[in-house]
């Protein structure tokens, strides 16, 4: 007889953007001639880059001639890859890192999920509160996340409320934790920490001995000066964190699916009798495992973002979306709306009117005006009597969107 895993038995059943999908199909349903428009699920509507696209067709042709084949790869991601990201992201920043400190992945969210492999069950967690829903469900399925509470917490797990009365910007609770999942620019609010926020983190961490998760993805956002890009700007920040990131939202790789992640070789984990031991060593372990590479085409073409072709196009991406931000944060503001992000991030964290639930705001919101958002609540107790709204549409459906939500708030 073969026993399940009984800690997927406590999740809810649905999750968010199901039950999203769920009310717009039966609103479809029943108003066939409606024009949607989503600014919900935070998928990339503009294409890939020209250089990457070129270097897909490259690899591709590579792959059917018998001298420039490939079969497995190293689980670890090529060194052309690597070397680029090494030299464009972290040298470029002041940053050493080793070749072998850097692990190339199918996106960040695997690598999110996947990294309780290598940490025990019963350590016990942070996270911010709203959070990216993966942070909880994969700890409730590595035994971590002990038992739903009626509120909508987790019992073994500690929650950090980022609020508007403390700016979204987390402190520091008095209840001890082993990993702290941290991510900025943020998702789902959009807002980030500066270098002085972020470094009262790392210092914690160095002090407590706490593990920092740094989910990254969206850090090719940032526009101000005072924001890091990377959690190893911070000093000693690279004894007590891992960093995750994606060409996912920065180049459009949502469905090629690459990423990174960065596991510092000075960083050290503990068995239970205080035996200090190597995370990059576990975490090379288990992708040479669990793991057998990301393809050599999709490689290549992550190689081709650091192009001087692929940044040009990268950033002129980004430039759309950022307007499309730009667009929902003033235009909102006018309407009397109060919001969050929009500025380093393509999320737009909207408080709902008059004290209204997240899914209320939600129904009227697409029933009245035809448009997708998404509940806060989602994203923990934290996020309810908020939406978030994505800048990844295309400018006609963003502009159109606020001009159905400015003739719906009067």
């Amino acid at each position: 007889m073969a026993l399940v895993n009984e800690n997927f038995l406590k999740l809810p059943e649905n999750y968010l953007f199901s039950d999203i999908a769920k009310k717009v199909n039966v609103f479809k349903a029943t108003h066939p001639k409606a024009k949607i428009i989503s600014l919900g699920i935070g998928d990339v509507t503009q294409p890939l880059p020209e250089a990457v696209i070129m270097a897909l067709h490259k690899a591709v042709d590579e792959m059917g001639i018998q001298e420039t084949f490939r079969g497995y790869g190293p689980e670890q991601g090529y060194r052309f890859l690597i070397d680029a990201i090494l030299k464009n992201d972290y040298e470029s920043r002041g940053i050493d890192l080793d070749p072998d400190e850097i692990f190339i992945s199918d996106g960040a969210k695997s690598d999110i999920g996947n990294i309780g492999d290598i940490l025990r069950h019963d350590n016990t967690i942070a996270v911010t509160d709203p959070v990216y829903p993966v942070y909880i469900d994969s700890n409730v399925m590595g035994v971590r996340g002990g038992d739903l509470l009626s509120d909508g917490h987790w019992s073994n797990i500690v929650y950090i409320p980022c609020t508007a009365e403390n700016n979204f910007v987390p402190d520091i609770p008095v209840k001890p934790f082993d990993m702290l999942y941290l991510c900025y620019p943020n998702n789902p609010t959009g807002t980030v920490l500066n270098r002085k926020q972020l470094k009262q983190w790392v210092d914690y961490a160095i002090k407590n001995n706490v593990l920092i998760l740094y989910d990254s993805a969206y850090e090719a956002y940032i526009q101000e000066e005072d924001i890091p890009h990377s959690i190893y700007e911070i000093k000693g920040a690279r004894n007590v964190a891992i960093e995750f990131r994606s060409f996912s939202k920065t180049a459009g790789f949502t469905g090629l699916r690459c990423g990174y992640t960065v596991v510092p070789k000075s960083l050290k984990g503990f068995t239970l009798n205080g035996q200090e031991t190597s995370l990059n060593r576990l975490w090379n372990r288990r992708q040479c495992t669990k793991f057998n590479g990301t393809a050599y085409i999709v490689q290549r073409a992550a190689e081709a973002v650091y192009s001087q072709e692929g940044k040009v196009q990268v950033k002129k991406t980004i430039d759309i979306y950022m307007e499309n931000a730009r667009i929902l944060t003033n235009g909102l503001k006018s309407l009397g709306f109060q919001l969050f992000g929009g500025v380093n991030a393509p999320y737009v964290w909207l408080k709902t009117q008059s004290g209204m639930s997240s899914w209320k705001f939600f129904d009227l919101l697409l029933y009245e005006a035809n448009i997708i958002v998404t509940p806060g609540v989602g994203f923990g107790p934290a996020g309810e009597g908020y939406v978030r709204l994505t800048a990844f549409g295309k400018k006609e459906d963003t502009l159109e969107a606020m001009e159905r939500i400015r003739l719906w708030a009067v």
